[in-house]
C-alpha cells in the first residue's frame, strides 16, 4: 500500500519555477517548485522520497493558503499510522526562509573567525603570536561580548573577489563591541561598572592597516563608549594607514578622518588602555601614544612612521625592528608597562583596568595578616641617614597583598609611580627613590609625577606621596633639558588636585622639589605625616651650610678644623629641621611610628 503527501501554499503568493515534471521521482528535501512572494523567493522541498503524482499549478499562476501545489506518492512506505498519514497528508513541508537565511549567516560568520583563517592563523603562530580572536578570548568571555561591525570586510571589491575579502579581510582587520571584565562572580552590583569597550586590532589582516569602514567601526565603538561612559581597551597592533582601499569613489586625502580626536576627546572622560605587540606604526601608534596607560611586550617595535614611510620621506631605507624597539620605548616612558607576551599584557590591561573599577572585596582575616606585616616599617631605613634603602619594599608592606602595579618603571626613576590597593580600595602612589640621583627629581621624573597626579585626579583616584627628596636636579646640564618649564608642571597638577592626597615624609623633605610631590606645600594633603626620621628645610642640609655658611668655613685654614666645622653645622642644621621640631611649629601635621603609616592612611581616605 502507498500513501501520498500533498504540499499546499503557506502563503498568497506566485508560482516562479517548476522544478519537476509529474511522474519524476524525487528524493527527501529536493527543491520541487519555488513560490515568490514580495521580492522573496520561497523554495518548496520534497518531504520524503517518491514519485510526483500529481502538479496542479504552473509558472505564474497566483496561490492562496492551503491551495494544493503538487502530489508526491511514497511507494516505499507500506505501513504507517493512520495518525502518521493524516498529517502527512494535510501539512506543507515547505522550507523556512528563516532556517535558510540563518544556516548563510552562520556560514557568513564563521568565515570571520579562526577556523576559517587557518593560514592566517598559522602565520601568526609561527611567529609566536595569537591570533585577534584569541586575544579577544584572553580579555573577556566571548560568549557574553557584543560585538559591532563584524562583517565589515576591506573596501576593496572592485579589485578583489568579495567572497575571498570576506575572510582574507575579516571584520576590516579590527574587532570591536562592549563585553563585561573583572566581573566577580555573583557580584550584586550593576553591569555598568564592569561594561568594557574593546578594540583589538587584527594584523592578520592586511597588516592591521587601517582601512575605510576600519576607522568607521572604531569611530562607532568610541562613540559607544563615550556615550556609554565605558572604559576602552585598544590592541594597537598595527601598520598604519591603508592606501589600498577602492570602493570610495570620492577622491580626498583621508584627513577628515575622526578617530584620533574621537580617542584623544575620551582623555580624562574614560580610562583608555593599550597594548602594543609587534608592529604599531604611524596611525595605531598614534592611538596608543594617545592611552592613559600604555603595555607593550617585550616583541614590540613602535614608531610614528614605519620604514615605507621613512623612506618615502627621503630619510633612507631602515629596518622595521630598528624602529622604536621595547628597549627604547620603554626607557623614555612611552610604554609605562613592559609585558611577557600578548597573554601577560591581556592580564595587565584588565589588571589596570580594575583599579579604576573601583574596591574590591577585602576580608577580615586578609586585614589582621596585614596589620601584623605593619611593625616591618619600622626596619625599611638604614642606620645611617646618608645609605640609600628599597622604598619598594615600604610599598609592598602599606599596600594590599600583590596589589602593586608600577608604571613607567624604567623612566624617570626617581620617582615612583603606580597603583596599589588598601583593604581592598584602589590608591595611587607617589614614592621617591634614593637609588636614583638620591631622589632628587629631574625633569623625567617630574614629567611623569605630573602626569601620574592628573590621571589620579581625572578618576577620582587617592593618591599616597612618600617623600624622600633632597628637591630638583640642578645644573647647567639638566636646565639645557628645560628644568624650569618641565619642572614646574608638578606644581600645576598638584595645584589642580581633587582628590584626598596624604603625604608621608619618610626622610629628606628638602626644597622646591619637596613641595611639588607634596601637591604644593605641607598644607596641600589632607594629612601631612612625618615618620621620626624625617627632615625638613629649604635645601639640603649639607648644601644649606655650605651656602649659608660660607664665610665662617674659609676662615678655617685647616682642612680637618673646617671639616669638623661644617659636620657641626650640618649636626645643627639637622637638629632643628627633625620632623618633631617642624612638628612643634605646625608646618606639618603629625609625626607617627612608622608602623602606623597604612592606618593612618586608611583613616584618612576612607574614613
Amino acid at each position: 500500500m502507498s500513501h501520498s503527501t500533498i504540499i499546499t501554499a503557506s502563503s498568497i503568493a506566485v508560482v516562479s519555477d517548476i522544478s519537476v515534471l509529474q511522474g519524476q521521482s524525487v528524493t527527501k528535501g529536493q527543491t520541487v517548485l519555488t513560490l515568490h512572494i514580495m521580492g522573496t523567493d520561497l523554495p518548496v522541498v520534497a518531504s520524503h522520497t517518491g514519485r510526483v503524482k500529481r502538479v496542479w499549478v504552473k509558472v505564474d499562476d497566483e496561490v492562496e493558503v492551503e491551495q494544493k501545489l503538487l502530489e508526491i506518492v511514497d511507494e516505499s512506505q507500506m505501513a504507517v499510522t493512520e495518525a502518521t498519514e493524516a498529517t502527512e497528508a494535510t501539512e506543507a513541508q515547505v522550507m523556512s526562509s528563516t532556517d535558510k537565511a540563518l544556516s548563510e549567516f552562520e556560514e557568513r560568520k564563521a568565515s570571520t573567525l579562526d577556523e576559517a583563517r587557518s593560514t592566517q592563523l598559522a602565520k601568526r603562530q609561527a611567529q609566536g603570536f595569537r591570533s585577534a580572536r584569541q586575544n579577544l578570548a584572553q580579555i573577556c568571555d566571548v560568549q557574553q561580548f557584543m560585538e559591532y561591525g563584524q562583517f565589515a570586510v576591506a573596501a576593496q571589491r572592485q579589485r578583489r573577489d568579495y567572497q575571498q575579502l570576506k575572510t582574507a579581510t575579516a571584520a576590516d582587520g579590527i574587532i570591536t563591541g562592549v563585553a563585561e571584565i573583572n566581573r566577580p562572580q555573583g557580584a550584586s552590583a550593576s553591569t555598568q561598572a564592569y561594561k568594557t569597550a574593546i578594540v583589538i586590532n587584527d594584523y592578520s589582516v592586511l597588516a592591521g592597516t587601517q582601512g575605510f569602514f576600519h576607522h568607521q567601526k572604531l569611530d562607532r565603538i568610541l562613540a559607544v563608549a563615550q556615550a556609554q561612559s565605558l572604559p576602552v581597551i585598544m590592541f594597537t597592533e598595527g601598520g598604519g594607514g591603508r592606501p589600498g582601499d577602492t570602493d570610495i569613489t570620492i577622491v580626498n586625502s583621508g584627513l577628515q578622518c575622526a578617530s584620533f580626536s574621537s580617542w584623544a576627546a575620551l582623555s580624562d572622560v574614560v580610562p583608555r588602555i593599550a597594548i602594543a605587540n609587534g608592529y604599531c606604526f604611524a596611525g595605531n601608534a598614534a592611538l596608543f601614544g594617545a592611552a592613559d596607560i600604555r603595555i607593550a611586550t617585550k616583541k614590540s617595535w613602535i614608531g610614528m612612521a614605519g620604514p615605507a614611510m621613512i623612506e618615502g620621506g627621503g630619510l633612507g631605507k631602515v629596518s622595521a625592528k630598528d624602529i622604536g624597539p621595547i628597549e627604547t620605548q620603554a626607557s623614555n616612558g612611552v610604554v609605562d608597562i613592559v609585558a611577557d607576551d600578548e597573554i601577560h599584557a591581556a592580564e595587565l590591561a584588565k589588571r589596570c583596568l580594575g583599579y579604576f573599577q573601583g574596591p574590591i572585596e577585602y576580608s577580615p582575616k586578609e586585614q589582621v595578616e596585614k596589620d601584623a606585616l605593619q611593625i616591618a616599617l619600622r626596619d625599611v631605613l638604614p642606620d645611617d641617614r646618608r645609605f640609600v634603602y628599597d622604598i619598594r619594599k615600604a610599598i609592598a608592606i602599606l599596600g594590599d597583598e600583590d596589589s602593586f602595579t608600577e608604571l613607567q618603571r624604567q623612566f624617570g626613576g626617581a620617582i615612583i609611580t603606580g597603583f596599589m590597593r588598601m583593604q581592598g580600595k584602589p590608591v595611587g602612589v607617589l614614592a621617591s627613590d634614593c637609588k636614583v640621583l638620591g631622589g632628587a627629581i629631574d625633569v623625567e621624573a617630574g614629567e611623569k609625577a605630573a602626569e601620574f597626579m592628573h590621571l589620579c585626579n581625572a578618576f577620582s583616584i587617592p593618591l599616597i606621596s612618600l617623600c624622600d627628596t633632597p628637591g630638583f636636579m640642578v645644573g647647567p646640564e639638566h636646565e639645557q633639558r628645560g628644568a624650569v618649564r618641565r619642572l614646574s608642571a608638578l606644581f600645576t597638577s598638584g595645584a589642580k588636585l581633587t582628590v584626598p592626597l596624604i603625604a608621608v615624609a619618610i626622610r629628606k623633605c628638602y626644597g622646591l622639589g619637596a613641595q611639588a610631590l607634596l601637591g604644593g606645600s605641607t598644607m596641600k594633603p589632607q594629612y601631612m605625616l612625618s615618620w621620626p626620621t624625617g627632615e625638613f628645610g629649604g635645601m639640603g642640609l649639607e648644601g644649606a651650610v655650605k651656602l649659608g655658611f660660607s664665610k665662617e668655613l674659609a676662615a678655617q685654614e685647616d682642612p680637618h678644623a673646617r671639616q669638623q666645622l661644617f659636620e657641626k653645622l650640618v649636626a645643627k642644621q639637622y637638629a632643628n629641621g627633625q620632623a618633631t621640631e617642624v612638628a612643634s611649629v605646625l608646618e606639618i601635621d603629625a609625626v607617627i611610628d612608622p608602623a602606623n603609616t597604612r592606618t593612618a592612611i586608611l583613616q584618612t581616605l576612607f574614613s
